[in-house]
């Protein structure tokens, strides 16, 4: 396994290497966000491209995030140097991703989280290519866990429920930062907490959520109707966010209600959508999660609810990694679903890849990350597929539990 994770970190590393000195008239999306605020500091309206500089894109985020960029672009650092500022913070993603599991030890944790991050899906090379900002929601994703899977790294049940206070608000903020991911706040419910305190943290990470957007309604309501044009395309003669082709779910349904003469056909096309979900998805998680509640026995007369509930108390590691993967999984789900977003897929996928068996370790690192670093440095793109989906949805299953404990002891590497 060390000279396994060797050669793939090597093949991640030229991969990166490649990225960080390819054509600089790529890295459009740190253009366009710096090129908002210029425009916002201006007090032109930045959600009008004409607005923009040099751009033919949008602005696609929520106003007040004009505010919070601000420092970042000043003095025009970030879109000069964005590569390596983006490397060095994924590679703090990666350092302050938490370990699940009680055989946890130095690098061969942190050895297989990086690989994981850096090339897992192709994810980190797309925020290259484009200089996406997803780097950042990253970076809170993975500060959130962090604080919330904090439990498991630790036997006393009596902990305070600040820190994971605190990642319920961050999750909630990454969330916000792009809507469509709003149903991961759901995946909190799995933590093995009193059901009391995860309606807490779901309540925390919902106002979180919800703060952003009230703010910029607040205090740029005039941007906020603006912003709200750009997204559903209502600005004529100019790029819309949501009319853009991505490799999600919902625009595998439309490819399938099409091909059946159907894609002019809403209610269709949200079937096809709901059932894929749930075929591909979710049904394969809650098989897995029950046949591991139900290999331990549930408590006789007790609600299903409440002995599954129990069940998360005593079994904490399993709860965390069923947490993970439920995050993981409402994720993939999501209708609008970028090359540069599985990036955040990554870094769940890194968080449970150390506690593998070796085996299955090295199916999952080669499977997500060897096979398609490997044709992106021999030329062969990842874009406007399916490629990137297939590959994060056969690593979820893989990912799955698959013993009666749903805690696999690791295997030394």
């Amino acid at each position: 396994m060390t000279r396994f994770i060797l050669a793939v970190a090597v093949l991640v590393a030229t991969s990166v290497a490649i990225d960080l000195g390819a054509d600089e008239t790529f890295g459009w999306d740190a253009r366009v966000n710096c090129a908002a605020v210029d425009a916002h500091v201006a007090g032109l309206d930045p959600y009008y491209v004409k607005n923009l500089k040099d751009t033919k894109l949008s602005y696609p985020y929520l106003p007040v995030t004009l505010d919070a960029f601000r420092p970042l672009c000043a003095g025009g650092v970030l879109v000069a140097h964005y590569k390596p500022i983006f490397l060095v913070l994924a590679l703090i993603c990666a350092l302050l991703l938490p370990g699940l599991g009680k055989s946890r030890g130095g690098m061969q944790d942190v050895a297989p989280r990086i690989v994981f991050a850096l090339g897992g899906f192709l994810g980190f090379e797309w925020i290259i290519a484009t200089g996406n900002f997803a780097i950042l929601s990253g970076l809170f994703t993975a500060a959130s866990l962090a604080l919330l899977l904090r439990p498991a790294q630790s036997d006393g049940g009596g902990a305070s429920i600040a820190p994971q206070l605190a990642g319920a608000a961050l999750l909630g903020l990454v969330t916000s930062f792009k809507l469509v991911f709003f149903p991961v706040l759901a995946a909190l419910y799995f933590l093995p907490l009193p059901r009391g305190r995860k309606f807490l943290l779901i309540a925390v990470a919902a106002a979180m959520f919800a703060l952003p957007i009230l703010a910029s309604l607040a205090i740029y309501p005039d941007l906020f109707k603006s912003w709200l044009s750009a997204i559903f395309g209502q600005i004529p003669g100019q790029h819309a966010p949501g009319n853009e082709v991505n490799p999600s779910l919902l625009f595998m349904s439309l490819t399938l209600a099409d091909r059946v003469g159907l894609a002019g056909s809403k209610p269709v096309v949200a079937v096809f959508y709901g059932l894929i979900a749930v075929a591909l998805v979710l049904a394969p998680l809650a098989v897995s999660v029950w046949r591991m509640v139900k290999a331990q026995g549930l408590a006789v007369n007790t609600s299903l609810l409440r002995a599954f509930d129990d069940w998360l108390m005593r079994n904490p590691e399993a709860a965390m990694r069923i947490t993970v993967l439920a995050m993981y999984a409402l994720y993939l789900c999501a209708p609008r679903l970028k090359e540069y977003a599985f990036f955040e897929v990554a870094l769940y996928a890194a968080i449970l890849v150390p506690a593998l068996p070796a085996t299955m370790m090295a199916a999952v690192l080669a499977i997500a990350v060897a096979i398609p670093t490997l044709a992106s440095v021999s030329g062969i793109a990842f874009m406007g597929g399916f490629g990137q989906l297939a590959i994060a949805l056969i690593c979820f299953w893989l990912l799955l539990p698959r013993e009666p404990s749903g805690e696999a002891t690791p295997q030394a590497i």
